[in-house]
């Protein structure tokens, strides 16, 4: 049955419609609605106290993001044993004190941190189709002034595990720690921190900010308990049933976020991250977030649990609401 131009020109106004309620919805709402995610690890020696640790992520920071801004001010209500940043916090040469400002709190509690390819460059304009070519050439912008956020970071207190060996003590909790500075760009120099790690630790952790496998591959080989990363935004634009489209790194889909397991004994965690490049400022079925890891004896079980909550500003240190 032939279409009338009248029903043709409805059927495109409807879907040019849905294209811009989308547009609407993944820029101005999802992009800011931040989520508290909650995941049970058993990754510590048998014995050992249990364990808060606040993972956050790729903030992306721009000075007047007042909206992201208030939300991680209030992380610090949760009051995490731990704060563990694995990098891309700037997108703006003058948004360190937003970030400083922001982390508040945080600052003060025990951290550990290393850096992404956004803390050292701004971001630039890209074809969104370079992403689904894993070995794209990667191109730079300007230079960021990552020595003031370093400088900040451990004026606080915070202890950069860039291609060194942290040992600290958290909580009871005797914590082995070694970083390595970003894969995505090449910067990452495993050999510098080569080696087991301390075996009477009761909790060996690795931080990357990309998740690439030779990485994951060297901390599993060399008996961490734990690595964390972040990077994929969880695939930031995903698909209702099917989840993300792309990784931006060489790990698959399933685990573009979250727990997962990484080899027989080590577990990987991979944060979904707080914000979005200025020039790809959506978000689709995969909200802005923050972790709140309970590391637990493996004693206690190997079964992991993981879920996120919706947890507006003003009330992140409150009862959440589940989703």
């Amino acid at each position: 049955m032939p279409v009338s131009g009248e029903a043709a020109a409805r059927a495109v106004a409807g879907l040019a419609g849905l294209a811009s309620a989308g547009l609407f919805y993944s820029t101005v709402i999802e992009r800011n609605a931040f989520t508290l995610r909650h995941s049970t690890m058993a990754v510590l020696e048998p014995g050992a106290t249990p364990l808060r640790v606040l993972h956050i992520s790729d903030l992306h920071m721009m000075p007047r993001q007042r909206l992201k801004q208030a939300w991680l001010s209030e992380l610090d209500a949760l009051e995490p044993d731990l704060v563990v940043n694995t990098g891309d916090n700037l997108s703006h040469p003058a948004a360190v004190p937003a970030v400083v400002q922001s982390l508040g709190g945080l600052l003060s509690r025990p951290g550990l941190f290393v850096f992404g390819s956004n803390d050292y460059f701004g971001p630039k304009p890209k074809n969104p189709f370079k992403y689904f070519k894993k070995d794209h050439k990667r191109t730079h912008g300007d230079p960021l002034p990552w020595q003031d956020l370093r400088a900040a970071f451990v004026e606080r207190g915070w202890l950069d595990a860039t291609h060194t060996i942290r040992e600290l003590e958290v909580g009871g909790v005797r914590i082995a720690a070694a970083g390595v500075d970003d894969p995505h760009i090449e910067r990452d120099r495993y050999e510098t921190v080569a080696g087991r790690p301390n075996p009477l630790a009761h909790l060996r952790l690795g931080l990357t900010h990309s998740p690439e496998p030779r990485v994951l591959d060297s901390f599993a080989a060399d008996g961490y308990d734990l690595v964390l990363a972040g990077h994929t935004h969880g695939g930031q634009l995903c698909l209702p049933f099917y989840g993300a489209l792309v990784t931006n790194c060489h790990i698959d889909r399933s685990r573009v976020k979250g727990p997962s397991n990484w080899g027989s004994t080590m577990k990987l965690h991979v944060s979904a991250g707080i914000g979005t490049s200025p020039y790809a400022p959506a978000r689709f079925c995969c909200r802005p977030e923050a972790s709140l890891l309970t590391l637990t004896p493996v004693s206690h079980g190997d079964a992991d649990f993981d879920e996120a909550y919706s947890l507006p500003p003003a009330t992140v240190g409150k009862e959440p609401v589940k989703r």
